[in-house]
C-alpha cells in the first residue's frame, strides 16, 4: 500500500500550519508519490518556495498565468498531470472558495479544471471551524465527495483548544494511502493502524451529576467533565462514532459527537441504557453521585433550625449495570481515589466485572478535578500501565489506544 508513481498535486494555503508542508512532501514522496506544489499568495508568508522545491525536486508554482508553463496556462498543465489533489492546510477562506466554485488563483482554478480526486486538510482557529458559514461550506464539499482529512482537536497556535488543528503530516499521508486504494482490505489495514477505533461505537459518560434537594439546591461534586470530553474528542479523532452522555459542565459540545445532556444520576442511567445496545465500548468517566435525596422538596427549604438532616438513598450503579449485561460492550471504568489507589482500583475492577479501569489520584492538586492535566494508572486483569502527567487530550488519546488494543485482542 503506497502512492507509488501517483502524481500528487499539493496546494498550500495561508495558515500557520503551512510550515509543516515540507515535511508533508517528504512523507508523500516516502510513499512513492511524485509531488508538485502550488502555493497561494498568502501561503508564501509562511513557507518558502525554495524549501518546497528542495524536498519535492520540482519547481513550485504560484501564479495563474505563468509564461514558463504550457501555453502560459499552468492550471491546464497541472490539471492533466495530477492523479490526486491535496490542499493542506486548507484555510476557511480556501474552503469557502472551493465550496462556491471560485477560480481566482492558480490553485482554485486547477481544482475546477481537473477531474482528479480532491482531498483537503482543514486548519484554522476552533471558532472559525465551528462557525455556521464554515460548517455549511463543509457540507457542500462533503456532498461532492471531496475527501475531508481532519481537522484534529488540541491546543492551537493562538492558545485556543478545540477542533481546527491540521492533522499531523504522517496522518495525512497515511489517510491518502488508505483512501486512494481500490481494495477494501488495503484500506482496512491502514484504518486499523491510523484509526484504531474505526467502525467502533463508543459510549462515554462525563462530568458530575446533580441530585436535587429542592428547586434551588442540589448535591454534586467537583468534576469539570474535561477528561470525559477529551475522551469523546479523541475517540472521534481515532475513527469511532461517539455518543457522549454529559452531566452539567461549562464545556462546549464536541463537534461530530452525539452529545446528550442530563442532570441527575437517574437521568444518566436512562440515557446510557437507551444507547448501550449499540455500543462496542463503554467508558464510564462521569463522577456519578452515589446517593440521591429520598424526598425532594417541591418548595425551597427555609432556613430555620440550626441543623438539618437529609435522608439519602443509593443511586443505581451505571457502570456495574452495563458490565453485567450478557452481551454488553467492552467496559472501562474510572476510579478517582484519595488513598490506596491500586488497591481500590483493582477491587472495583474485579467487583464490578470490568474489562479495564483507569485510576487517578484526586488528592493531588495538580491533576484530576478541574485541572488541565491528569495522570492515570490503567489496570486490567493481567496488566498495569502507568500514563504520566500530561494534558487531558494527550492522555485521552493514549488511554483510547490501550482500549483499542485490548478490544482487538478480545475479539480474536
Amino acid at each position: 500500500m503506497s502512492l507509488q508513481n501517483q502524481n500528487v498535486l499539493l496546494g498550500v494555503t495561508g495558515g500557520i500550519a503551512a510550515y509543516k508542508t515540507p515535511d508533508l512532501v517528504r512523507k508523500l514522496t516516502a510513499q512513492g508519490a511524485n509531488v508538485r506544489v502550488v502555493l497561494s499568495a498568502s501561503a508564501q508568508a509562511f513557507v518558502s518556495e525554495l524549501s518546497l522545491q528542495a524536498v519535492s525536486g520540482n519547481p513550485v508554482s504560484c501564479h495563474l498565468l505563468d509564461p514558463a508553463a504550457e501555453a502560459g496556462m499552468g492550471h491546464i498543465e497541472f490539471a492533466r498531470w495530477a492523479d490526486l489533489i491535496l490542499v493542506a492546510p486548507a484555510t476557511a477562506h480556501c474552503m469557502a472558495k472551493l465550496a462556491h466554485g471560485m477560480a481566482d488563483d492558480l490553485l482554485t482554478t486547477l481544482v475546477l479544471a481537473s477531474p482528479a480526486p480532491l482531498f483537503i486538510a482543514p486548519a484554522m482557529n476552533q471558532q472559525m471551524w465551528a462557525a455556521p458559514a464554515t460548517q455549511a461550506n463543509l457540507g457542500l464539499l462533503q456532498a461532492r465527495d471531496i475527501g475531508i482529512l481532519g481537522p484534529a482537536a488540541g491546543e492551537q497556535a493562538c492558545g485556543d483548544i478545540g477542533y481546527g488543528r491540521m492533522l499531523e503530516t504522517h496522518e495525512i499521508a497515511e489517510a491518502l494511502v488508505a483512501l486512494h486504494q481500490p481494495t477494501k482490505s488495503a484500506r482496512s489495514a491502514v484504518d486499523e493502524k491510523t484509526l484504531p477505533l474505526a467502525g467502533q461505537q463508543v459510549l462515554i459518560t462525563a462530568g458530575p451529576t446533580r441530585e436535587a434537594i429542592d428547586p434551588v439546591r442540589y448535591i454534586s461534586n467537583h468534576s469539570s467533565g474535561k477528561m470525559g470530553y477529551a475522551l469523546a474528542i479523541q475517540a472521534q479523532n481515532l475513527g469511532a462514532q461517539v455518543t457522549l452522555v454529559s452531566g452539567p459542565v461549562a464545556l462546549p459540545e464536541p463537534l461530530h459527537v452525539n452529545t446528550i445532556q442530563v442532570s441527575s444520576a437517574l437521568e444518566m442511567h436512562q440515557a446510557v441504557f437507551a444507547h448501550v445496545a449499540a455500543a462496542d465500548i463503554f467508558i464510564a468517566c462521569a463522577a456519578v453521585a452515589d446517593y440521591r435525596l429520598a424526598d425532594i422538596q417541591t418548595q425551597k427549604i427555609k432556613k430555620s433550625a440550626d441543623e438539618m438532616t437529609l435522608s439519602l438513598i443509593k443511586n443505581p450503579d451505571i457502570l456495574a449495570d452495563v458490565a453485567a449485561l450478557p452481551d454488553g460492550p467492552f467496559t472501562v471504568g474510572f476510579a478517582a481515589e484519595t488513598q490506596d489507589l491500586e488497591y481500590y482500583a483493582k477491587d472495583k475492577l474485579q467487583r464490578k466485572g470490568l474489562n479495564m479501569i483507569a485510576a487517578n489520584d484526586v488528592s493531588n492538586q495538580d491533576i484530576g478535578f478541574n485541572q488541565a492535566d491528569n495522570a492515570l494508572t490503567v489496570f486490567s486483569a493481567d496488566a498495569k500501565i502507568a500514563l504520566p502527567k500530561q494534558d487531558k487530550l494527550a492522555l485521552a488519546e493514549q488511554l483510547l489506544k490501550i482500549v483499542a488494543k485490548n478490544v482487538s485482542a478480545n475479539s480474536l
